[in-house]
């Protein structure tokens, strides 16, 4: 029988996301952001059919990532039969920036 977990996005991640959408309307074109929706739902799927594929973040106990991009990097954590998606990480911020997060968690 296969498992089934429930994703479940953190209001973090929806904002994250739509900036990043925000931003590929404005500088890419409808192919290149198929292409990243495509790239998220693979991921996603991946992450669902197998929770603990990704591994553990170095910066946080329990989190784990998937790249999505060599800019962008999706964290999540397993909870019982839910996937949180915690937040979609931009490379180009400070690093502190998810360290901070990680300590309000």
């Amino acid at each position: 029988m296969k498992n089934t977990y429930k994703i479940i996005w953190s209001e973090e991640a929806i904002s994250n996301l739509k900036g990043v959408i925000d931003y590929l309307e404005k500088h890419w074109t409808n192919k290149e952001i198929t292409k990243f929706s495509q790239l998220l739902d693979k991921q996603l799927r991946r992450i669902e059919e197998n929770p603990r594929l990704f591994a553990k973040s170095e910066q946080s106990n329990g989190m784990r990532k998937a790249v999505l991009t060599k800019q962008l990097t999706l964290f999540y954590s397993l909870v019982g039969d839910e996937i949180r998606i915690i937040t979609l990480f931009d490379s180009n911020q400070n690093p502190t920036n998810l360290m901070k997060w990680n300590k309000e968690k």
